[in-house]
């Protein structure tokens, strides 16, 4: 019986054949999805794809990019969000 842990989805199985001959089961973090613009929906640059307690760990200056909006908006979606601000 698998630990309570890897009982639900969030784990991937993988079949491992041992030295002895028989096929154990790893239990694997699931890869996740890129970070996705607010906007247009489209995929994130410089934004890692890591499960959120990973994310936390890194340094602020690696999770997101350095600029406004960075790490919520794509680069083209800021640009206009900032000259709409500006001409209003």
């Amino acid at each position: 019986m698998p630990a309570p842990r890897h009982r639900s989805r969030t784990y991937k199985k993988r079949f491992v054949r041992t030295p002895g001959g028989r096929v154990a089961i790893h239990y694997k973090e699931k890869k996740v999805g890129p970070a996705r613009c607010a906007m247009c929906g489209g995929q994130l640059s410089g934004v890692p794809r890591l499960r959120p307690s990973k994310l936390r760990a890194l340094p602020k200056s690696s999770r997101a990019p350095n600029r406004p909006y960075g790490g919520y908006l794509c680069p083209t979606c800021a640009r206009r969000v900032i000259t709409e601000a500006a001409r209003a």
